[in-house]
């Protein structure tokens, strides 16, 4: 490897880096059930919060909000990971690199 390719990993590197460390800092929010779950994850994938309406917590309908709530974590994910994938995208090019979103 010749020394403009090294430095330009390792400039590569650092901007992963810091994108890493800014994706912890953005947040996405999901509602599912017209508001009864809320979401919010953050750009590293991780859950952040996850709110239940108290009108949505019927001992009746437990399986209705498990559904809700599996679908709110779910979409919460999804969305985190394509605003990851986006910002490292700018990064990186579009070249795939193995261990980024």
């Amino acid at each position: 490897m010749n020394l403009g390719m090294m430095k330009q990993a390792l400039e590569m590197r650092s901007k992963l880096e810091k994108a890493q460390k800014e994706l912890a800092k953005k947040t996405v929010e999901v509602e599912t059930g017209k508001g009864a779950v809320k979401v919010v994850a953050n750009g590293q994938l991780r859950i952040l919060s996850l709110k239940i309406a108290p009108e949505a917590v019927d001992p009746k309908k437990a399986g209705e909000l498990e559904k809700l709530v599996f679908k709110a974590v779910n979409d919460a994910l999804d969305a985190a990971q394509d605003m990851a994938a986006k910002e490292l995208n700018q990064i990186t090019g579009g070249l795939k690199i193995p261990g980024l979103t």
